[in-house]
């Protein structure tokens, strides 16, 4: 394994634990600057719109530049992101840092995406982006559970030290360790990214990604209720809970890069059709602490083993242009996470309990297979038919 990919991992694993440990340390942030528990929450809400916002503006901002200075540039905003928040002296300022860090986040792994793609043969690629989203998945794993510790123990502003640290560890590996060349040459221009825009299978992949992963946010937003108050665990045990979700990420992120590698569409297919029996049968039997054991492992299994298929294949029909679509592609993760949260919190609002954002995950996930399915039927059709085995080779 190319140890760039380690390189591109460790700045992921950065990204994800800014992304996700906040959650854990929202009562105490909360309590510091004084604010209600909704207005803490913009510090997650914000966040994710501005993961969309950097996502586009940044990868069209820097289309022309080369992708490795492009990159250790997106490092430092994150770094300088999490500094301000860990120096924060008000509730302004810190959001402020949350958006600068988030800022680089869809552009970071939009371009990181076609860089680990470089670094191997073509048969590889989606492994390879598998590779760096290991970093996102360790995150949700070890990182998060540890980094909700860290700061309970010592204050939650040791834990965006921490991140901090995490993020100048990520540029110095990428700086040593990913070649300049590893995408080759980027010739691209705004005009030509935006061409891969007229592929409707770039259009249906994004939208595939909105509702496949907003299918499983729909239900992991608002796991902990169900954690709680459905299945009967007691609220400490919930983020030891979440490291089972965690292990699911990693191992469908590994298996869904390796078989995306032998058939995107089909593994997609297989994926979201597995997504939708997982939440349906955790719906049904979420009073159960041993079933709900396994649904979570499952859930995060699943869930994440879209990911690696999805970002190949807008690469793959974005053509000899791939930067901006995998950016938006990014960003269509985020859109999917919001997209989920208000599902599952408008169940719970009109009073079906705190089971029913399972039910509307699934109903999303079904929705998404539908789009996936129209997408595999039109790319068999002889005028669309492009060999899933060679994708194009990236700009």
């Amino acid at each position: 394994m190319p140890l760039g990919l380690v390189a591109l991992a460790i700045g992921g694993f950065g990204i994800g634990l800014t992304e996700f440990v906040i959650m854990g340390l929202l009562p105490e942030v909360a309590a510091d600057f004084g604010v209600s528990t909704s207005a803490a929450g913009w510090l997650i809400s914000g966040y994710a719109l501005a993961v969309v916002v950097g996502a586009l503006g940044l990868t069209v901002a820097t289309t022309r530049l080369p992708r490795k200075p492009v990159l250790l540039g997106l490092l430092l905003l994150f770094i300088a992101g999490n500094l301000l928040s860990a120096v924060a002296p008000t509730y302004g300022v810190m959001l402020a840092g949350r958006i600068v860090a988030a800022l680089c986040h869809g552009a970071f792994f939009g371009i990181g995406a076609v860089l680990a793609a470089g670094l191997v043969a073509p048969q590889r690629k989606a492994a390879a982006v598998a590779t760096m989203f290991t970093g996102l998945t360790a995150a949700n794993v070890l990182g998060v559970p540890l980094g909700t510790l860290l700061g309970q123990a010592a204050g939650w502003r040791s834990t965006f030290w921490a991140i901090t640290a995490v993020g100048v560890v990520a540029w110095l590996g990428i700086l040593a360790l990913v070649p300049a060349d590893a995408s080759g040459a980027n010739n691209s221009s705004v005009r030509r990214e935006l061409s891969a825009f007229k592929s409707v299978q770039v259009w249906l992949s994004i939208a595939v990604t909105v509702l496949g992963f907003g299918g499983m946010f729909g239900a992991f937003t608002y796991i902990a209720y169900t954690l709680t108050d459905v299945a009967g665990f007691s609220s400490g045990t919930g983020p030891w809970l979440l490291v089972i979700v965690g292990v699911g990420l990693f191992i469908g992120n590994v298996l869904g890069g390796r078989a995306a590698d032998r058939g995107v569409d089909r593994t997609l297919l297989i994926v979201l059709v597995g997504l939708a029996v997982v939440l349906a049968g955790f719906a049904l039997t979420a009073h159960s602490r041993w079933a709900t054991i396994v649904w979570l492992l499952l859930m995060g299994a699943f869930g994440f083993a879209t990911v690696p298929g999805l970002q190949t294949r807008v690469m793959h029909y974005a053509a000899g242009a791939p930067t901006l679509a995998s950016g938006a592609n990014i960003g269509a993760f985020n859109l999917g996470n919001a997209l989920g949260a208000w599902a599952g919190g408008l169940t719970i609002s009109s009073g079906w309990g705190y089971a029913s954002p399972l039910w509307a995950g699934a109903a999303i996930t079904v929705a998404g297979l539908a789009v996936m399915a129209t997408a595999a039927a039109l790319a068999r059709a002889p005028k669309n038919a492009t060999p899933e085995r060679e994708p194009a080779p990236a700009a």
